[in-house]
């Protein structure tokens, strides 16, 4: 059986071709284009279905008024659950309150292990972040009056990391970003040496990162890995971070896929529009949607908003990733 790979990139759309606004027609992004065939990479190009991959656009909206946002697009992502609709509008920076638990039983990762599968999250966290709640102390979001209560990192209410410490997969920490047996959120490990002070953690490529993700995703039949500065670039409104955040995932994605071969059915998928066009934050634009793979075709055929994610997910765990196109 053939590993599967969900690779979740925050905050990228599908805009229009325009050097002006538009990383995506400034960025030099060989892995995409060699895959995809495309020159750039665009909404009017979707859906593309080359030999290798195929690009889709991914409705974020979900059927609501309104600016797609991170919190409500990755628990749909994650879930298959239109949680714009449960919620009743678009929420963000971190998943509501309301939400969580639909995150933590219900998330792809959950389900994926409940149906007897090896799953990883990928991600490398502090190990101080994630230590459990001493004696009298409750997560920040626990609704028990009088109790002492805990309040994590912000950033653990993000959806991937929420659903994997739940799962019980939020494990990978220093001494595995040294070896090699994680990936920082930043690709790099630039943030880990510089900001954390982790000098023993090597300061590597792009192209390496994905090349330990690949080994990662190849051990295991589901493999989740999030990235967030793509989200970051976007919100800078720059024209030359965010070239430089593509084309860091480009490489990325690179280094994966020339380690993997043909043995990854890998889904790169975002939760909203923002990089794509710089001259503004969140957008309506579609969100990216990009499988690569032997049977790629058929799956990104049935990808049609982020409430299709996790079902497509599950079905090529179940299928063994497809076979043929």
């Amino acid at each position: 059986m053939r590993r599967v790979l969900l690779l979740f990139l925050d905050g990228v759309g599908l805009g229009v071709d325009d050097r002006r606004t538009n990383p995506f027609s400034n960025a030099a992004l060989p892995t995409l284009r060699e895959r995809l065939g495309l020159r750039t990479i665009t909404a009017s190009a979707t859906p593309h279905h080359a030999a290798a991959a195929s690009l889709v656009a991914v409705d974020a909206t979900l059927g609501f008024a309104g600016i797609p946002q991170s919190g409500t697009g990755q628990a749909a992502l994650l879930t298959g659950v239109n949680t714009v609709a449960l919620h009743g509008r678009h929420f963000g920076p971190w998943v509501p309150a309301r939400l969580r638990d639909l995150v933590r039983g219900g998330s792809v990762l959950a389900r994926a292990q409940a149906a007897g599968f090896r799953c990883a999250f990928a991600n490398a966290y502090p190990e101080e972040v994630t230590r459990p709640a001493q004696d009298g102390e409750l997560p920040s979001d626990a609704p028990v009056p009088g109790a002492r209560a805990r309040k994590g990192p912000a950033f653990l209410r993000a959806g991937p990391p929420l659903a994997a410490l739940a799962a019980g997969l939020l494990v990978r920490h220093t001494r595995s970003l040294e070896r090699g047996d994680a990936v920082a959120s930043e690709i790099t490990n630039e943030a880990w040496r510089e900001r954390l002070g982790r000098t023993t953690v090597p300061s590597i490529t792009a192209a390496c990162a994905g090349r330990n993700l690949a080994r990662i995703a190849l051990d295991h039949d589901l493999t989740l890995f999030a990235h967030y500065a793509t989200d970051y670039a976007g919100h800078r409104q720059e024209m030359a971070p965010a070239v430089e955040a593509l084309e860091r995932v480009d490489a990325f994605l690179g280094g994966v896929l020339d380690a993997a071969g043909d043995e990854l059915l890998t889904f790169v998928v975002s939760d909203h529009g923002n990089i794509e066009d710089v001259s503004t934050g969140h957008t309506r634009n579609p969100a990216l949607g990009i499988v690569i793979g032997r049977g790629h075709a058929a799956f990104a055929g049935q990808l049609r908003s982020l409430i299709d994610v996790a079902p497509l997910v599950l079905d090529a765990l179940r299928r063994g990733g497809g076979s043929g196109l």
